[in-house]
């Protein structure tokens, strides 16, 4: 099963004698396009590096798995990403056997920049264990549905505050839902045009819990998941990801977790602290 490293935006998987180390959401990048609106901060790259390095040092996982979005920006790569990402896995793959990633919606033409040994792999996601791996932007594999628990990325989980002054605070959450499989099945089938199952589904569905992993990179914020916000369609603009927008994963009920493990409550119970 899946361990959060407290009190990092990271968490280990064993199978076996194999160690997983598992981050998200590096984007590689961010601060070019905040300062070319005005906004400036110290690159983060060498501190995700640092963190990467100390996790390393310490767990000693045999594998690093990222689940997207290593880079910012979308569709293309910017001059600073073709020597940072380069640089990056370069000195990463000195001291990790294997580096996989799973391809994000920030990740157009990040191919061409990743050294060579390290494996990308589809949106779609992969398995390890009995633990399913994707981004979100997209749906999952249908076969990560034989998995017991799905993690996900992408949202950039946060919850907002009020301190006793008025001022608002937002502090980075790892997310933890209960899941129907079967139901997940259904609209996955569907969504794939497969035609409803009639007795046995094309993959038995055993997955019960859904975990949402906090972005590795610290300072990119995130939208609120205690904010009730709605686009023109009705859709809450807190929930991002076609998995968490079905009824089959209860959000109401999710618990949300600081990144010291402190459990903060139900994420419906929280809507009342914004």
């Amino acid at each position: 099963m899946i361990t959060p490293l407290i009190p990092h935006p990271a968490a280990l998987v064993k199978t076996g004698e194999t160690r997983t180390l598992v981050v998200a959401d590096l984007h590689i990048g961010w601060e070019m396009a905040l300062s070319e609106k005005g906004i400036h901060v110290p690159t983060q790259t060498s501190k995700l590096l640092q963190t990467l390095k100390t996790l390393i040092d310490a767990y000693k996982p045999q594998r690093l798995l990222i689940l997207g979005d290593v880079k910012h920006t979308v569709a293309k790569a910017e001059i600073s990403e073709w020597q940072d990402v380069p640089d990056f896995f370069n000195d990463l793959k000195t001291i990790i056997e294997e580096i996989q990633i799973i391809r994000g919606n920030h990740d157009g033409s990040l191919e061409p920049l990743l050294p060579e040994g390290i494996k990308l792999l589809p949106s779609s996601g992969t398995a390890i264990g009995d633990v399913g791996f994707f981004h979100g932007h997209r749906w999952p594999s249908p076969t990560l549905l034989k998995c017991k628990a799905l993690v996900m990325a992408h949202v950039h989980p946060i919850i907002a505050f009020r301190d006793p002054a008025g001022f608002r605070i937002t502090r980075q959450v790892w997310v933890k839902a209960e899941c129907d499989g079967k139901k997940l099945a259904e609209i996955l089938f569907q969504k794939s045009r497969i035609k409803k199952f009639k007795g046995s589904p094309p993959v038995k569905p055993r997955t019960t819990q859904v975990f949402i992993m906090p972005s590795f990179n610290e300072l990119l914020g995130g939208k609120p998941l205690n904010e009730k916000r709605y686009n023109k369609k009705g859709e809450s603009e807190r929930i991002v990801g076609p998995i968490l927008r079905t009824e089959a994963v209860a959000m109401a009920k999710a618990e949300v977790y600081l990144l010291d493990g402190s459990f903060l409550g139900l994420l419906g119970q929280l809507e009342a602290l914004e």
